[in-house]
């Protein structure tokens, strides 16, 4: 007779052995799986030994539970709930001895663990528990020490790859030379910033199947990075291999922090320089020339200036600013590989050149921001600039051309300084409650929107002024009767005075007009 002994664990251990292992220990020779063959490589981390009726207080999962059936021999009808109950906490396998306690085994209870793929193994008669407890937790301990060795060596393999200076491409060598399998870092927009390995892996690395593939997260100051993902043949990638790719992901967080500290002083003094220039605070222009090529930069050339500048009241505006200059910079590297590009406290400033596609570089640029919604930039460019002396010029015609160019197209707008017309004179009168009462003095009524015809007259009135009094064009361009129009026509003389016969009366109705377009104003 089998001792009794208190239900126990052997302790929680990380890695364990498949139950198709564990039936191959000298102890198990002559064991005979009777059911549940789907689930031989469930995983045996724990022993445990059932010698009480209420052991599923008791079992934890993963574990090889051993019984000679003396708690049940009054019920053997209850061992088929068993096998379920057993199965629903996670147990890897159930091994009994029967005999003594139990003739047989219900064949309820066979097929509760072939239906769940849970195994349930016959033990021979003459082999006690403690030898099967000391062969398979031998097994289990040594395969854990071997993973903790291999995990140890992964460990100074990539601290020592720190250590030297080497970067994502150096980790991810080491890594996939450890496992021998294809091992890339992928950043949040899934591109990828290093890879190694056999080439046919690194192809299928999205598109693998999960059985092949394993992704951890890169994780560094509470922002999330991207990922390192682990491809190779089906089954190449264990369990112990995830720790060593977690290590891994470790390491290729503090490689990224790193980068990201060294481009954070290099952003500062690219964008102090180009601060620098753009306020004509530098000096010789050859020396300033001179300096932008260290930096990859050309300025020595005709070149357009643009700004892009944030938009007010677009949700979290820190991680926007933060965003902005690297969208313009991966922009302006696709359109003019030798352009300037810094971010300044508020807005993103790019030199780039002339015949470079302005429209199309913005939309590149907020293509590539979109994952900031609802934030929106506004972007102005300048007149071409031929010498380096005539940034600071273009400077200040962009910022004008973003800034008025909100005002006029809303969030998002894209401006020329030399689209603006008068809206540029306009936008430097600095009294804004000035423009308010030259909208009241030369509109009268028609500044208010208290009466919703007066939107309508306005309209009317743009399109004649736009069309110089031509009253023919007005009523085509407006759908409306000649007649109607001459009715409203005079409706108009009579709210605003003579415009059809005062010029200046005209000019002073089309300022007012365009104050009015302007937003903010």
């Amino acid at each position: 007779m089998e001792p009794p002994v208190r239900p126990a664990s052997t302790g929680t251990i990380i890695h364990g052995v498949a139950v198709g292992e564990v039936l191959g220990v000298s102890a198990l020779a002559g064991a005979r799986l009777i059911a549940g063959e789907r689930g031989l490589g469930r995983i045996v981390q724990r022993l445990n030994v059932m010698e009480v009726p209420d052991i599923l207080a008791w079992v934890k999962p993963h574990e090889l539970l051993l019984t000679t059936g003396y708690p049940l021999r009054n019920t053997p009808q209850s061992l088929g709930r068993l096998v379920a109950d057993l199965d629903e906490r996670g147990l890897a396998a159930l091994a009994v001895k029967p005999g003594r306690y139990l003739d047989r085994l219900p064949a309820e209870m066979a097929e509760q663990a072939d239906r769940l793929g849970f195994p349930l193994i016959r033990l021979p008669d003459g082999v006690g528990f403690d030898d099967i407890l000391n062969q398979v937790l031998t097994d289990i301990l040594n395969r854990q020490a071997a993973v903790l060795a291999r995990a140890e060596e992964a460990h100074r393999a990539l601290v020592q790859v720190v250590l030297a200076g080497g970067g994502l491409r150096e980790v991810t060598a080491e890594v996939a030379g450890l496992l021998g399998v294809a091992v890339a870092v992928l950043d949040r927009g899934d591109r990828t910033l290093a890879a190694a390995g056999p080439a046919e892996y690194l192809a299928a690395l999205r598109s693998a199947p999960e059985g092949s593939r394993t992704s951890v997260p890169v994780v560094a100051g509470g922002h999330h990075h991207g990922r390192i993902v682990a491809c190779g043949p089906v089954g190449s990638i264990a369990g112990s291999d995830v720790g060593i790719l977690e290590r891994a992901a470790t390491v290729a967080a503090l490689v990224v922090t790193r980068q990201e500290a060294v481009n954070a002083v290099e952003s500062k003094y690219r964008a102090d320089f180009l601060r620098d220039v753009l306020t004509g605070r530098d000096g010789d222009p050859a020396r300033v020339a001179a300096r932008a090529r260290t930096f990859g930069w050309e300025l020595e050339r005709p070149v357009t200036v643009l700004v892009a500048e944030l938009d007010p009241g677009g949700g979290d505006e820190r991680a926007a600013q933060d965003r902005l200059p690297a969208c313009w910079a991966a922009a302006v590297r696709r359109h003019d590989p030798r352009g300037a590009v810094a971010g300044f406290s508020h807005e993103v400033v790019a030199v780039v050149d002339a015949a470079a596609d302005v429209a199309r570089l913005a939309k590149d640029a907020a293509a590539a921001f979109a994952e900031c919604a609802p934030a929106t930039f506004s972007t102005g460019a300048s007149r071409t600039a031929p010498a380096v002396e005539g940034l600071p010029d273009a400077y200040g015609q962009a910022l004008k051309a973003a800034r008025v160019g909100r005002q006029l197209h809303g969030p998002g707008a894209v401006a020329h300084f030399d689209q603006l017309g008068v809206y540029r004179l306009l936008s430097l009168v600095g009294d804004t409650g000035e423009l308010h009462a030259f909208v009241r003095e030369t509109l009268g009524p028609l500044a208010s929107d208290d009466d919703p015809e007066n939107a309508d007259l306005r309209r009317t009135l743009q399109v004649l002024l736009e069309t110089n009094l031509n009253v023919a064009e007005t009523a085509r361009r407006l759908h409306f009767h000649y007649n109607t129009l001459r009715y409203r026509i005079g409706k108009l003389e009579r709210m605003l005075g003579g415009f059809t016969e005062d010029a200046h009366l005209r000019l002073n109705l089309t300022l007012a007009l365009h104050v009015l377009r302007m937003r903010g104003i």
